[in-house]
């Protein structure tokens, strides 16, 4: 199993995104792992996936604090990039084999719980709701610290062919 974050498997055509893309170098370069415990990946059932972020003086919301906007996008991407994991995963396949399975975002809903300070880690923990060939529910904590500060939902869809370059 590799120890590559998933967004770093994805192909470089499919990697421009602005919150996770490797291409993107103005971007924020989000990276998701599976989440280990005590140096194993979770059982068959009850993955998890985790991803860390430090915001920078650029993501202020009001001094001291965190863009909401931040916060959605971290969520966007962790769980985009959880839900192609997950479909290697059902597919026993590797992540980085083709062809690619890459999600989009049909829906997202966020819910902010705790204002996020400025100058914390942050640290996002996807666990999977639904898993279908073709859709997969991600359901994401934001935390800083010991303080979760936001909750959110991510319908991940397989990408459609028509956003594919040919």
């Amino acid at each position: 199993m590799s120890n590559d974050a998933f967004q770093d498997c994805y192909p470089d055509d499919l990697s421009h995104c602005y919150g996770c893309g490797k291409n993107n170098i103005d971007g924020h370069q989000l990276k998701s792992f599976w989440h280990t415990e005590g140096g194993l990946i979770s059982n068959k059932g009850s993955e998890k996936t985790i991803a860390h972020f430090i915001p920078e003086q650029c993501h202020t919301a009001i001094p001291g604090f965190v863009y909401g906007g931040l916060i959605a996008s971290l969520i966007d991407c962790h769980g985009t990039g959880s839900a192609a994991a997950m479909a290697f995963r059902q597919a026993n396949r590797p992540m980085g084999t083709e062809p690619a399975l890459r999600f989009v975002t049909a829906a997202l809903n966020v819910s902010y719980l705790a204002p996020t300070p400025m100058g914390t880690e942050l640290e996002l923990i996807g666990t999977f709701s639904e898993v279908k060939e073709r859709k997969v529910v991600v359901e994401i904590t934001v935390s800083a610290g010991d303080v979760i500060c936001a909750k959110g939902t991510v319908v991940a869809v397989k990408m459609p062919e028509s956003m594919q370059l040919n």
